[in-house]
């Protein structure tokens, strides 16, 4: 028998791994993105591709947990200090990651003083999903019905629709309008810090201020829109890296019965072109989805520059 490409290759890890069955590879290199539209307009959208395929950035990006060495993979929707607010869209065909809008109006997070935008690499675990009909056993909150959020503290800048080997560190359980929104803690393993960073407290001792820092962000990010401050379950406390992996492990399970389901109305499309077997495999309307080909960034709106000062 012929050896494989080493595209082929790839693309029969990943397949592996998205057919929920075990795989020794832990490289997400066979993924790359694809944008169509302005960014910070309505018609911007960025899409998964294998090999030249599109696939769902929420299905078929496989997640790949290793429980041992706690490393999973994370996919980018919003680089640090940026102010957009882009994230993967879970109801759409092929799940693009989009820029969220409120009201018509494009949405854009402010900058807290001392900082501009997000202050982590801010995006979501594949193939997980908050579910927001069973309460969490931890809190007893229902999810936002979103993958699990994931903020990358790693030194670099990432972009938008990139894939990331990250090693799990911890979390902390936000309350947005009542539903459980976890953010996990994660870096990226070939951070110069990674090999450090293995749990909470190293992230105290090698990374001082940045646990507070990132409560105190979240708990504000809000405050610039005019609404109130997010509380959180466990008085704002951080869970380390094990409970952390187990959190991952119930978000893993639920996208699990989510995606052998026939969808419900209000949940996400379980449409997907890899996982054979699942009610809602496919291959999407490539030509219909990229109808459109990519433009320049639309103009930042001015006051996205302002400054808010927390009282």
């Amino acid at each position: 028998m012929a050896p494989q490409s080493s595209a082929a290759a790839r693309l029969s890890v990943v397949q592996r791994h998205l057919s929920l069955q075990p795989c020794s590879s832990k490289s997400p290199a066979a993924v790359t993105s694809c944008s169509i539209g302005s960014k910070y307009t309505p018609d911007y959208k960025n899409y998964a591709k294998i090999d030249g395929k599109l696939v769902s950035w929420m299905h078929d990006i496989p997640l790949d947990l290793d429980s041992t060495t706690r490393e999973a993979n994370m996919v980018v929707e919003v680089p640090r200090w940026s102010n957009g607010k882009f994230e993967i869209d879970v109801k759409a065909p092929g799940n693009p990651i989009v820029q969220d809008q409120k009201k018509g109006k494009m949405r854009f997070v402010g900058n807290l003083f001392p900082y501009k935008g997000y202050i982590h690499n801010y995006g979501a675990f594949p193939q997980t999903w908050e579910d927001p009909g069973t309460k969490c056993e931890k809190t007893g909150l229902l999810g936002d019905n979103d993958p699990l959020d994931v903020c990358e503290i790693g030194s670099k800048i990432l972009s938008t629709g990139s894939v990331v080997r990250v090693k799990i560190l911890g979390s902390i359980a936000l309350i947005d309008d009542g539903e459980l929104d976890w953010k996990v803690l994660a870096i990226n393993v070939a951070d110069p810090l990674a090999q450090k960073l293995n749990d909470i407290d190293d992230i105290r001792k090698y990374c001082p201020g940045l646990l507070d820092s990132t409560r105190w962000w979240f708990r504000n990010y809000k405050l610039p829109d005019g609404k109130p401050e997010n509380t959180f379950a466990f008085n704002g406390d951080f869970l380390g890296a094990a409970a952390t992996v187990e959190v991952v492990q119930s978000c893993s399970h639920h996208w699990k019965t989510l995606i052998q389901s026939q969808g419900k109305e209000g949940y996400p499309t379980t449409n997907n072109s890899t996982l054979k077997g699942t009610p809602g495999h496919g291959d999407f309307e490539q030509k219909q989805l990229l109808s459109y080909e990519a433009k320049p960034d639309a103009p930042i709106p001015p006051e996205v520059d302002e400054v808010f000062y927390r009282v």
